[in-house]
């Protein structure tokens, strides 16, 4: 219906890459009376909605079960996408770059479209300690933004970076059935990531050669004044070489 060919720069892949492997690597350490460091791990990370990971807690209260969700853990989603029209620039603001493969061509694409994604990212544990401590190692890189680099077209080098911005932090502590039934403690944080969506990336070839035609009494003239010519000198020189201009002007010229 839009008249273009297919295309594909994994824009929305890309940022949930990025934004999860900003979590990735967040660890719990308990420790006993003594203050010693009885147990340290690594708490997993993982996309999906909150209601999966509370239903698969719910199905099996059981903590010997082998199937049980291990707790604490972290998850995310993306919860909304808006346009953001602060960031608009003119749509007809245009990007080239030489072709990679064949220097006589360039590769040309319109300005991004900007839009705000937003995601949830949700702190689960079974005790409070486990819970504080995750959060307390994400808020201090918020201010209340973190940015990331992404590289969002690789085939015209275009590079964005994206301030991550926390929004909001929420809490609940939450049981199923009576006191002694496993419990669930969530914190979930709303974050915006400022990211720019891109179009197709069309071809041309490289202007090699300018002519200009002044007239005496144009429109209604049809005889040629003076021609301008210009071109690359010399005229196999590409796009990235060091080069000079060949400039002619002729007077009454032949048409």
């Amino acid at each position: 219906m839009l008249g273009q060919n297919h295309f594909y720069h994994e824009t929305i892949r890309r940022t949930v890459i990025a934004f999860g492997s900003v979590f990735n690597d967040i660890h719990v350490r308990r420790k006993d009376a003594s203050s010693t460091v009885i147990q340290s791990m690594k708490i997993p990370l993982s996309y999906g909605p909150k209601q999966k990971f509370l239903a698969r807690l719910y199905e099996n209260p059981n903590l010997d079960n082998l199937n049980q969700l291990t707790l604490p853990r972290i998850g995310f989603e993306i919860s909304g996408f808006n346009y953001d029209s602060q960031r608009k620039v003119n749509k007809l603001n245009v990007m080239r770059k030489t072709d990679d493969t064949n220097s006589s061509e360039l590769k040309k694409q319109y300005f991004s479209v900007p839009y705000n994604i937003t995601f949830s990212l949700f702190i689960m544990a079974k005790n409070q300690e486990d819970a504080l401590q995750i959060v307390e190692q994400i808020i201090p890189f918020f201010t209340p933004a973190y940015t990331l680099t992404i590289n969002t077209v690789p085939e015209m080098g275009i590079k964005d970076d994206f301030p991550l911005i926390l929004d909001s932090l929420t809490y609940e502590d939450d049981y199923e059935g009576d006191f002694a039934t496993r419990r669930s403690i969530i914190y979930t944080m709303t974050f915006t990531t400022k990211t720019n969506f891109y179009g197709p990336v069309y071809q041309q070839g490289v202007i090699k050669k300018v002519k200009i035609d002044n007239y005496l009494d144009a429109p209604t003239s049809t005889l040629v004044n003076t021609r301008y010519e210009t071109e690359p000198n010399p005229t196999s020189a590409d796009v990235e070489d060091d080069f000079g201009f060949s400039e002619t002007w002729t007077t009454n010229p032949a048409s």
